[in-house]
């Protein structure tokens, strides 16, 4: 019983949010629930919203918060972000998108453009849409970052899983280098185990060669608990 109050509780709180805290997105045009009201109302709706997030939501924004990294509030903001990353980076075979359902911004580096097969050295020609992604994360503040590096099946399990590693950390050190807060970003390998497409024929392989970067949003309701 006191679990189907509070599921009613909270279809409720997205009632009332999706009829009266609605905004333009400046990427489609279309009406949709303003994130900032979500923040608004409470990080607990939010966060429920929100896939995995490496080493913990709470305990990371707690150190951001305490290092400095962290200042006022998201909501609608990330949707600019979002077009401005778009803007940016056209035509580079860098992909930005929504994840967890709308809640966070994925931007997915490509393996061909970013390293040469086998290496964790990023391309010189790259580093400058690098350096548009760094500044972006400056300009947008609020928010923690991680970083995912993903193999194809291509070679052995355990060589792949070190080079995903390699290509994440490579990634993270390099936005730091670039000014962007060590307290907001952490990363990861998974090499062959998160597949984007399951082939074996060297055609859509290429696809699952590839570093993500996940932007989650902090509200200043989760910032200000944390302090």
């Amino acid at each position: 019983m006191q679990i189907s109050r509070k599921i009613t509780a909270g279809f409720a709180v997205l009632s009332m949010l999706t009829v009266s805290a609605c905004v333009t997105d400046p990427n489609t045009g279309e009406r949709k629930v303003s994130r900032a009201a979500i923040g608004g109302v409470g990080g607990s709706v939010a966060g429920a919203l929100l896939g995995g997030l490496i080493g913990g939501k709470t305990a990371r924004i707690a150190g951001a918060v305490a290092g400095g990294a962290l200042g006022g509030y998201v909501g609608y903001r990330m949707d600019q972000q979002i077009k401005e990353l778009k803007e940016q980076t056209a035509g580079s075979g860098i992909d930005v998108s929504e994840t967890d359902g709308g809640q966070a911004i994925l931007v997915n580096l490509p393996d061909g453009v970013t390293f040469a097969t086998g290496s964790y050295s990023i391309n010189p020609g790259f580093q400058t849409l690098l350096d548009r992604v760094a500044a972006s994360l400056q300009q947008y503040p609020n928010s923690l970052v991680d970083v995912y590096g993903h193999t194809d099946t291509v070679g052995s399990a355990t060589s792949n899983q070190r080079l995903s590693e390699q290509r994440a950390q490579a990634v993270s050190n390099y936005l730091i280098g670039r000014g962007v807060s060590s307290a907001r970003i952490r990363w990861m390998g998974f090499g062959e185990t998160q597949l984007k497409v399951a082939t074996g024929d060297n055609v859509n392989e290429p696809m699952n060669r590839r570093v993500e970067i996940k932007i989650i949003p902090v509200t200043q309701q989760e910032a200000n608990s944390a302090m």
